[in-house]
């Protein structure tokens, strides 16, 4: 198989039963774009690495520093197998463009709950939302339970904010992590609904009180990124 370009990944697809997320550490932002441009010239320079692979994503962080790595699996063992036999000759080949990468945590999950676009929505995500919360043990129900509570407050509310497109919350596999892979159209709308008076996202009241101050919740961030680069399996040379 060869690999080619997409326009975006889908979070919600079903065969995906892992996601790998990661982030590099590149320090400016124009290692960022020298790092994106690497990596695309090693992956389309080889055939696709497996079949498990379903997508390879990488997102260039607001910050100007750090590279945010997507990817979709049919299972670990793909994963594994990518790893022992291909992953160290694709990155020695990334770091010979782009010397002192620093590859910070990497953690896997599943997805667990998507609030999906609607039908016909043919909107482009502009920006990436990466909402990270951390528990303080493995829980699986809590990891569920906190989804489930932020989906409670959302629909109290009396309409979405403009420009949100789509979230997808994914739990990770160790118990003690929850993600969610929110898609806008762009930073400036993020930024807008965050600022918002009244009902705004995550505005006062109880439901979202609940969400922010859940027990046993110890930490996490929000971070918006740009998607940079998006590859898929392709069919063959044509593809």
């Amino acid at each position: 198989m060869t690999t080619h370009l997409t326009d975006r990944p889908d979070p919600a697809r079903t065969d995906a039963r892992i996601a790998k997320v990661s982030t590099w550490n590149v320090g400016t932002p124009q290692r960022q774009r020298e790092a994106v441009d690497a990596i695309r010239k090693t992956w389309e320079s080889r055939a696709w690495p497996h079949p498990g692979l379903l997508s390879y994503s990488v997102h260039a962080g607001e910050d100007g520093a750090t590279l945010l790595h997507y990817s979709q699996w049919t299972g670990e063992q793909a994963f594994q197998d990518f790893v022992r036999e291909v992953r160290d000759g694709r990155n020695a080949e990334i770091d010979a463009a782009v010397p002192g990468i620093e590859r910070l945590a990497l953690h896997t999950y599943e997805l667990y709950r998507s609030g999906l676009r609607v039908e016909g929505d043919t909107r482009e995500t502009g920006c990436v939302v990466i909402v990270d919360v951390e528990f303080d043990g493995p829980d699986p129900d809590r990891q569920r339970a906190w989804v489930d509570a932020v989906f409670e407050a959302i629909g109290e509310e009396a309409e979405l904010p403009a420009g949100g497109i789509a979230a997808h919350f994914h739990t990770s596999t160790d118990g003690t992590r929850v993600l969610n892979y929110a898609e806008w159209e762009s930073a400036g709308h993020h930024i807008a609904a965050l600022a918002a008076p009244g009902e705004g996202v995550g505005s006062p009241s109880p439901l979202w009180e609940r969400v922010q101050k859940y027990p046993g919740m110890t930490g996490g961030g929000v971070n918006r990124y740009t998607p940079a680069l998006s590859m898929a399996p392709g069919a063959g040379a044509g593809a």
